[in-house]
């Protein structure tokens, strides 16, 4: 019976605990910002199917702001709307790769940190098949959230609009590598796909737990739902297909990392990064100092002596 009890315990204690990474420009968080020099491309070609200003009432018809072309290229605030349940899928020039790290982001325009309309993410190698990437919602499910309510991002996991306006929430292909029928290494069109945020069952979404997801509903607007900026692409074929035959050469340690950063390999330049893409040291040797930072995911960007690029995430003690 105590034993039961204890387990009983613990299971709430990590519900009411559990937190992802808090919001941009906040310690740990993985937001990205859309003047980054981690990203190289963006999305070319945007093709929407409108959702319902209110799902509930479908003869109140669809959403209407912006258009195809507000999704393309850099983020900047100019977006196209997708209403409830609504979806976009944007193509590229070349197909997007899992590289070392993250290897895109999503970019909604969220006026503040808490006001957050959510979508799900999905990625096809075929144009025809979509894979979704697992989702966590820990945001309360007994009152809704209200049109112009707030959620706390640290609730949040792995669903794009997490972060405010120009910021992007990265997304790691790493996750969908063991897919049947998936080539995480041939990504040529992304899906997002609104999350309607109502929380009664018949209209609900559900992330990859099953809990209902709770954000601002309703939104009868013809800005309503998910607002669709922009995608960045850090990794494609361009770089990453060239990072894959010296990948194996580098060795980075240790990981986690408390004062410095090794490579063992054929070095140029390390370059340590925040998540936002913000230089924090440099190295023209195998070793960079990383005792003065703070603790946080790291990006380490290693060149070689053929001016190969190469990225990986480490994490900072």
């Amino acid at each position: 019976m105590k034993r039961a009890l204890l387990l009983f315990l613990i299971l709430i204690t990590v519900n009411v605990f559990s937190q992802y990474a808090p919001a941009a420009g906040q310690e740990g968080s993985t937001a990205i910002s859309a003047d980054s020099s981690v990203f190289i491309e963006w999305a070319k070609n945007c093709d929407v199917t409108r959702g319902y200003l209110k799902i509930s009432d479908t003869s109140m018809g669809y959403v209407s702001y912006g258009n195809t072309e507000s999704a393309l290229g850099t983020a900047d605030n100019n977006v196209v709307s997708l209403g409830d349940g609504g979806y976009a899928v944007l193509t590229f020039e070349h197909p997007v790769t899992n590289g070392n790290g993250w290897d895109f982001a999503v970019f909604e325009n969220s006026f503040d940190d808490n006001f957050l309309e959510l979508a799900f993410v999905e990625v096809s190698s075929d144009g025809e098949t979509f894979y979704r990437f697992p989702s966590s919602s820990l945001t309360q499910t007994e009152e809704q959230v209200e049109s112009f309510g707030t959620i706390d991002p640290t609730k949040i996991n792995n669903l794009a609009g997490k972060y405010r306006v120009m910021f992007g929430t990265p997304f790691d292909l790493e996750e969908l590598k063991n897919k049947p029928g998936l080539n995480v290494n041939h990504i040529i069109a992304i899906k997002v796909e609104d999350v309607t945020g109502c929380i009664m069952e018949e209209y609900a979404s559900h992330d990859s737990e099953g809990h209902i997801i709770n954000d601002p509903w309703p939104t009868p607007f013809e800005s309503g739902g998910f607002d669709l900026d922009a995608i960045g692409v850090i990794h494609n074929t361009t770089n990453t297909s060239v990072n894959a035959e010296t990948a194996s050469d580098l060795l980075i340690y240790p990981n986690p990392c408390s004062n410095f950063i090794n490579v063992k390999g054929d070095i140029k330049k390390i370059i340590v990064r925040d998540i936002s893409g913000r230089v924090l040291n440099t190295s023209e040797n195998n070793q960079v100092n990383a005792s003065r930072l703070k603790p946080g995911l790291l990006i380490i960007e290693v060149i070689n002596k053929k001016n190969i690029h190469s990225f990986y995430k480490v994490l900072k003690k």
